[in-house]
């Protein structure tokens, strides 16, 4: 079989300011053969996007292409001029993007959009595009494929546009497509819907893929072959078998051993000196958020989070999981003072704390800190990390001169950051320095309870676990509690005590963090488990098989009152389940379900 990729000695290189050249992409060559998906991996910088930009013949601004061949498809794309690239793209080769929701025009209706590409390749008349939109729709498993084209970008899930993305890539029937990070943004359970629609389409049509991530889990269920970069350069490229299972260099096993984070033991809760029971750092009780007309009652007719009652203990770290939409962020966001409830109450060291955060004292305001996701969006681009920090210190602690700088300084040493990044900027730093960046930021205050939101999202596996490894360090070394918020169960279980799991605005299960992957469990809980991706091949199929034999048929939606989870329970007792507001089940273990089975019919996970 001939290889439809064929890429020998690429190199690409960005403009310093004083005019000199930086390599970003150093003699690269990889190949790629007609209907195989090549997986380029590496953490943040290593250059995945840009050789995978490169194959479109695009490079971003400041940097160019200085060297070396690249055919796709029988086109030299290193030869191509202006018009030959704009024939070339969208035609032969085609590009889905991480974040489907910034790349569509939200004022333009959906199906508008995918059948743009066919009209401007005069691929396809009007009336076939629309057509062959449809198909595609209906191939990707959304929703409706006749109707789903006529709505706008904002009233679908990020699952849902993801796939609609890859219709859009597709309809042209290129012979390349790109897929740049398409899941990683999207929860466990959402992610398997999408890889499997990915993988099926590009089976059927023969489609040649080639896949940037850094979840080597997604690469063992999508890829043949697998490109290891590290600094722009070829690490090692082989069967994606051979790289996962027995990696050859130092760097692959560092990456594939950065996925198997260790699970944090439990931990008996800490009883004060005098024997008495330890109030929690923070109570949440009956908490209320959403929108819309209002009832007799001053509640919004649509919830976003109902009837929260969770607690976070002294020096502990309370993990936060559920699906995109479960009211995740809502939750800490409300925490924070950033979005007042519309009833129920908060607590903050025994004191009622203000539902808006204007109206709480400067003290609790000190004390309660926010680590958010994106740590581009928290620090000011035009301050150096220095005067960020020292701008905390000064209006919480009035400390300025050379005791801010000192006392910076060694907010520094305390997240592992080298004194000579103090004067620099955000721009230049990596990601996880940002973010340790970011967290200096919130320790500055000295607070007693840190939300920390989807901090590990967006970052590589290996910058990821050394986020997660300082997290732990501060939490034990300061005493901290914690409030952690994400999608990522491995993630959780490393650095959290217990867990509350959120399905649509409820906590359908409190359990302790290290006992989450086996045991019994609410069936929301075991579907959430049962989802996150092994690092192995075939577990997509095994999953996806299963999920067809145990999801049942159409069902409407619960009425109010009613469990969240009954359209998707194979469990569900019809008339109950979809009626009836579900009892707590208070376990020996400690666990609290809001479930109408009885424990012993609860599904059991395997001990792990």
């Amino acid at each position: 079989m001939t290889n439809l990729i064929s890429v020998r000695g690429l190199r690409v290189t960005g403009r310093r300011a004083d005019g000199g050249d930086v390599p970003i992409v150093r003699d690269v060559s990889l190949e790629a053969r007609q209907g195989e998906v090549l997986a380029l991996v590496g953490e943040s910088g290593s250059g995945k996007t840009t050789i995978a930009l490169a194959l479109m013949g695009h490079a971003r601004a400041g940097c160019g292409i200085s060297g070396g061949e690249i055919e796709v498809a029988g086109h030299r794309v290193d030869r191509l001029d202006a018009a030959g690239l704009r024939a070339f793209r969208g035609r032969t080769i085609s590009y889905v993007a991480q974040n489907a929701g910034s790349a569509f025009n939200p004022a333009l209706t959906l199906h508008r959009q995918v059948i743009e590409p066919a009209l401007t390749h005069w691929v396809l008349p009007r009336r076939e595009a629309e057509r062959r939109a449809v198909e595609l729709f209906r191939a990707m498993a959304l929703p409706h494929p006749e109707t789903i084209g006529a709505r706008y970008p904002h009233q679908l899930s990020g699952g849902q546009l993801q796939r609609l993305m890859a219709a859009m890539a597709l309809i042209t029937e290129p012979e390349v497509v790109v897929f740049d990070e398409p899941t990683t943004a999207l929860d466990v359970t959402t992610q398997i819907e999408v890889l499997e629609a990915f993988r099926a389409v590009l089976a059927h049509r023969g489609i040649t893929g080639v896949y940037v991530t850094h979840d080597l889990a997604v690469v063992a269920q999508v890829a043949d072959r697998a490109v290891v970069l590290r600094h722009g350069a070829v690490c090692e490229s082989d069967a994606t078998a051979m790289v996962l299972e027995r990696p050859r260099t130092a760097y692959a096993r560092q990456l594939v051993e950065a996925c198997h984070l260790p699970v944090r033991p439990a931990r008996p809760a800490a009883a004060p000196a005098d024997g008495a029971a330890a109030e929690p750092v923070l109570t949440v009780s009956d908490v209320i958020v959403g929108y819309g007309r209002v009832d007799a009652r001053g509640l919004p007719a649509r919830r976003i989070l109902d009837g929260i009652d969770l607690s976070v203990p002294q020096g502990r770290i309370l993990g936060i999981i559920g699906e995109s939409g479960c009211g995740k962020s809502t939750l800490a966001r409300t925490i924070a003072g950033l979005q007042p409830p519309a009833a129920g109450t908060l607590r903050f060291r025994g004191d009622i704390l203000a539902g808006g955060v204007g109206h709480r004292t400067p003290e609790q305001r000190r004390r309660l800190q926010i680590v958010a996701q994106n740590a581009d969006l928290v620090l000011n681009p035009a301050w150096t990390v220095g005067a960020i920090l020292e701008r905390v210190l000064e209006f919480f602690h009035g400390l300025r001169g050379v005791a801010a700088r000192a006392e910076a300084l060694r907010l520094l040493d305390l997240v592992h950051l080298p004194h000579a990044l103090f004067d620099r900027r955000p721009m230049e730093l990596s990601g996880g320095q940002k973010q340790r960046v970011n967290f200096a930021r919130a320790l500055a205050a000295r607070p007693d309870l840190v939300l920390c939101d989807e901090i590990t999202a967006a970052l590589d596996p290996v910058v990821a676990a050394a986020i997660l490894e300082l997290m732990s360090e501060l939490q034990a070394t300061l005493g901290l509690s914690c409030v952690f918020i994400t999608h990522d169960l491995h993630a959780l279980r490393a650095v959290c005590d217990r867990v509350a799991v959120l399905l649509g605005g409820h906590v359908v299960e409190q359990c302790e963090a290290a006992s989450l992957m086996d045991g019994a469990h609410h069936p929301y809980t075991q579907l959430l488990v049962s989802s996150v991706p092994e690092m192995r091949a075939g577990w997509l199929d095994e999953v996806a098989a299963r999920r067809r034999a145990t999801t049942p048929g159409p069902v409407p939606p619960a009425a109010d009152g009613g469990c969240p989870f009954t359209p998707r329970c194979g469990l569900r007792v019809e008339g109950v389940c979809d009626r009836v507001p579900p009892p707590i089940i208070n376990s020996p273990d400690g666990q609290r379900i809001a479930c109408h089975l009885p424990p012993d019919e609860l599904p059991v996970l395997p001990r792990t």
